[in-house]
């Protein structure tokens, strides 16, 4: 390969054109070398781009050809005197602070020379903008041939919304419906910033039934349906209610999502049959739903009910179903069996992650153990160790002498009716099962315990 050194090329004539090569060939600039054009060279590419000034103007200038500007007009407006027109000349205009909108650069003609066609000055005025300007000729003079906005080049965009009560944790928020409600998204952010709704959805928790003293005691009620979402945090392994968790959460969209916090399922009447007792209510967020959960059995072969979580049993009857209607991962566990013999103690209410305790022969069994997350939904549900505890199921009532009550499951859980025999309700806000009434013989009439209402916490990014 031939090399010749040389520091300066020149035309053979004054004033002269001197050319590289022949049409076809290939010039190869190595990687690392500077060109520096100081006046006008042809050939090197497309027209029409600048080279980018990296001083930032703040006040009145004159703009010279081939260059480009950041203009900040925070301190006022700024006029910037045009270059004069030459065919291909270019100047370039970007508003660096995003005050164009306040305060305009008003471009001033040089001359005769138009802008757009126009003897008049020209004002950039948008907020944002970004313009590229070439000369064309005496008719339409500077024309623009580029332009756009910073907003077509998104930064990280947050969500932001309302509803429900409030709070911060670092960089998030936290919307707390403890009753109906409406939670509006007014800005859905982006990837890069946060768009994305975490959930956690507790229903109602069952009611239970009365009794009239006499018969059998009454299964615990079931937990109301608990659901739960894990993308703005990370959600600890060693949480109980982690093998629950969704990693999908809900993607922001710009409206307004009803919220339904299902209310405790009602208290039966003191007799047999008991009569008046219900499931917890739904809670609905979005496209997530908890089904209340199901209410204890009574002494009359009405066995515990299907739900969110299920009823426990008693005497001669049946545990209801969790998981009722079935999701994945499920929203809560199968009601406990009662005894049946004497003292015909009766079985506990599921809860979201175990299933109602069976009746050992002198006690109620226990309530299901809710779910305990970290404090990442905000001050909510019933605190344990590092956790805070939903959805627990309800404690089966005590059977005859000597028998005990069942303990309610962690999360609002009632405790079983022992003395008195009325069970203890759910606690609010917490989506518990209500306690089973207790017996003894020759006992008074005794009405059940109502569910616990449900909850519906909203996570997200915000900053």
């Amino acid at each position: 390969m031939s090399e010749i050194k040389v520091n300066k090329i020149s035309p053979r004539t004054a004033c002269g054109t001197t050319t590289l090569g022949d049409s076809g060939d290939t010039f190869t600039i190595p990687a690392g070398v500077s060109i520096t054009n100081s006046g006008t060279a042809s050939g090197f590419g497309a027209t029409g781009a600048v080279s980018w000034n990296t001083t930032v103007k703040t006040s009145g200038f004159t703009a010279v050809a081939g260059e480009g500007y950041f203009v900040n007009t925070t301190g006022g407006a700024v006029s910037v005197n045009l270059p004069a027109g030459t065919a291909g000349a270019v100047v370039g205009f970007k508003d660096y602070a995003g005050t164009f909108d306040t305060n305009a650069v008003t471009l001033v003609q040089n001359g005769s020379d138009k802008i757009g066609g126009s003897t008049d000055n020209a004002n950039l005025a948008t907020e944002g903008i970004a313009v590229t300007l070439v000369f064309i000729d005496s008719t339409q003079g500077w024309l623009v041939t580029d332009s756009g906005l910073q907003s077509e080049a998104p930064g990280p965009l947050f969500v932001t919304a309302t509803g429900g009560t409030i709070t911060t944790d670092g960089n998030f928020k936290i919307h707390t419906f403890t009753g109906p409600g409406t939670f509006t998204v007014t800005s859905t952010g982006n990837a890069g910033g946060s768009n994305v709704l975490d959930y956690l959805v507790a229903g109602g928790g069952g009611g239970s039934a009365g009794g009239d003293g006499n018969n059998c005691a009454r299964g615990g009620s079931g937990a109301g349906g608990f659901r739960y979402s894990a993308v703005t945090y990370t959600s600890p392994s060693c949480a109980p209610g982690h093998p629950l968790r969704s990693t999908s959460g809900i993607t922001a969209a710009a409206q307004a999502y009803p919220v339904t916090v299902g209310g405790g399922g009602a208290a039966g009447a003191g007799n047999n049959p008991s009569t008046g007792v219900s499931n917890g209510a739904n809670s609905v967020f979005s496209t997530i739903t908890s089904a209340g959960g199901g209410y204890g059995a009574d002494a009359n072969g009405a066995g515990g009910q299907p739900g969110g979580s299920g009823g426990g049993s008693t005497i001669a009857s049946s545990a209801g179903g969790g998981n009722t209607p079935p999701v994945s991962p499920p929203q809560g566990q199968n009601g406990g069996t009662g005894y049946n013999s004497p003292p015909y103690a009766a079985g506990g209410g599921g809860g979201a992650i175990a299933v109602g305790g069976n009746s050992p022969p002198t006690a109620g069994g226990v309530g299901g153990a809710g779910a305990g997350l970290p404090t990442a939904f905000g001050s909510n549900g019933v605190p344990s160790g590092s956790f805070r505890y939903y959805s627990g199921g309800g404690g089966g009532g005590r059977g005859y002498s000597p028998s005990a009550n069942g303990a309610g499951g962690l999360g609002g859980g009632g405790a079983g009716g022992d003395s008195p025999l009325q069970g203890t309700a759910g606690t609010a806000n917490t989506g518990g099962g209500a306690g089973g009434t207790g017996q003894q013989a020759g006992g008074s009439p005794t009405g059940g315990a109502t569910g616990g209402s449900g909850i519906v916490v909203i996570r997200y990014k915000f900053q």
